[in-house]
């Protein structure tokens, strides 16, 4: 009997000791697999590092694209577009406007009327809609019908309002958010499509006639009287509400910049016919390269199997589209490399499912579970995933964030640079510089709605500049201001008669 108690005590000492190695091994293997994880988010945070002198190295090579592209075609990955607009709204502006805003993930059709003063700015009649991602790859014919039928429903809703005794001129300003080559204030050939965009027959044509077949032929009595960027707009908006904005940025699906310069800065252009001495530059800044920017393996893979590969470098690490495709990489990554977040889910493996609005919701969930965080993974095929790799996806939307608002916080400086407003005195004559108040007028939903994003930016512009000289510079958010703007820019060039004000 004692014998065969002493086997059994054997037999469950090895037993126990045997599932103790087991679960040793376990635990090693669980700790080898989070090390690689770790070790995949170290890499990502020392790529996507965005020191103090990096950005003011990027701010000086932005300012010197920005002075080549002044002095020649071609002599800059910035475009620097002109615009042919050098006045802009003052308040005074008077009658009633359209602008139709086609951008890379809406299109926005409004109404305004304005009455001679700031104060009396009235914006009638608002309509947004998403654009079907069948339309991003159609024809110019169905795209430009699209938006042709949209604007005539618009305007049957206001019923008898256009029932006139008198003839009237119906102007409407075409805010369009792509790379144009202007010929006038109301003309200008398509570049190239951007944001997903995908109409190989537009390239080169004139973007205003298409819209105006599309309306003529549906007889409708409106002239499209500009063309627009949005930034344009966003500038117009800014400077009816306050003359000290000199620049305007858009943070949305896509990104980019404009600014107010002297004429005599502007070599490529022999006579430009400006009354006021400066004229507004479009810098389709999406398109900067510079070796400084901290590119990573993520960067690398997003714009191989993109649709404009070798393009829009800049872009495609700041602009809304692509955030949340970098975010995704990197998550499926670290999945590939382990199974922390259980099996690859084949919604994972899918480019932009996951949207850049879900990342900031990630990145700003302040439950104690992070449930936010939960319900995204879930909705990307991870489910059930414990609290601490939670934590690790909102580490990871916190990288990729962070480095995009602090480049875009350096694209903004080189352009204060370049117009001598950073402290530095560069861009203008005046050997000792006397610090102005400076506005830079900023719109789109990345800036607007992503408070994260918001904070960094703002943050890194003013360690860039400096406390004495930040006081001085207002970074002013405005919702909607691309689409007055361009309607209150039309106004301020009109000189037909337009529908008159109630």
């Amino acid at each position: 009997m004692g014998r065969v108690l002493v086997m059994l005590t054997a037999a469950a000492a090895v037993v126990a000791c045997s599932v103790a190695t087991a679960m040793v091994r376990r635990r090693m293997k669980g700790r080898r697999k989070w090390r690689r994880v770790v070790g995949i988010l170290k890499d990502l945070e020392e790529a996507c590092e965005t020191p103090l002198g990096r950005l003011r190295q990027m701010v000086d090579a932005i300012a010197v694209e920005m002075q080549a592209g002044l002095v020649s075609e071609g002599g800059s990955k910035l475009k620097m577009l002109l615009t042919f607009v050098d006045d802009l709204p003052n308040g005074s502006e008077r009658g009633t406007y359209y602008a139709l805003h086609l951008g890379g993930s809406y299109f926005r059709i409004i109404k305004v009327q304005l009455g001679g003063q700031r104060s009396s700015l009235e914006v009638q009649d608002v309509e947004r809609h998403s654009i079907p991602t069948s339309l991003m790859n159609s024809t110019s014919e169905v795209l430009f019908d699209f938006l042709a039928s949209s604007l005539q429903r618009f305007i049957e809703k206001e019923g008898n309002d256009f029932n006139l005794s008198q003839p009237v001129k119906r102007e409407l300003a075409f805010t369009f958010s792509f790379p144009v080559k202007q010929t006038s204030i109301s003309s200008g050939v398509l570049i190239k499509w951007t944001k997903g965009f995908a109409i190989s027959e537009m390239a080169g044509e004139d973007i205003a006639e298409c819209l105006q077949g599309a309306l003529n032929k549906r007889g409708l009595d409106i002239r499209v009287a500009s063309l627009v960027n949005d930034t344009v707009g966003a500038l117009s908006f800014g400077h009816f509400h306050d003359p000290d904005t000199i620049a305007a940025v858009v943070f949305g699906t896509g990104s980019n910049a404009c600014y107010l310069e002297r004429t005599d800065a502007i070599i490529k252009c022999q006579n430009p016919r400006t009354t006021s001495g400066s004229m507004v530059v479009n810098m389709e800044w999406g398109n900067f390269w510079s070796s400084r920017l901290p590119r990573t393996s993520y960067d690398l893979e997003l714009d191989a199997e993109s649709m404009n590969s070798n393009d829009m470098g800049f872009e495609k690490m700041i602009g809304g589209m692509y955030l949340g495709d970098i975010v995704r990489r990197v998550i499926l990554r670290m999945s590939q490399e382990s199974d922390i977040f259980g099996p690859i889910s084949s919604i994972l493996s899918t480019p932009f499912v996951l949207r850049t609005n879900s990342v900031s919701a990630m990145h700003e969930d302040d439950t104690s579970e992070l449930q936010e965080v939960a319900r995204i993974l879930k909705d990307l095929g991870v489910s059930e995933v414990p609290l601490k790799v939670r934590k690790l996806v909102v580490k990871i939307c916190d990288v990729v964030t962070r480095r995009a608002a602090r480049l875009a916080a350096a694209g903004i400086a080189g352009i204060l640079k370049k117009v001598g407003r950073d402290g530095s005195g560069g861009g203008r004559r005046s050997d000792k510089q006397i610090m102005r108040r400076t506005v830079v007028a900023v719109e789109g939903g990345l800036y607007l709605n992503y408070r994260m994003f918001r904070e960094y930016m703002d943050e890194a512009l003013r360690d860039i500049l400096g406390e004495d000289v930040a006081q001085h510079v207002v970074v002013k958010a405005m919702e909607d201001g691309s689409s007055i703007g361009s309607a209150l820019l039309l106004a301020s060039s009109q000189s037909v008669q337009t529908i008159p004000s109630v």
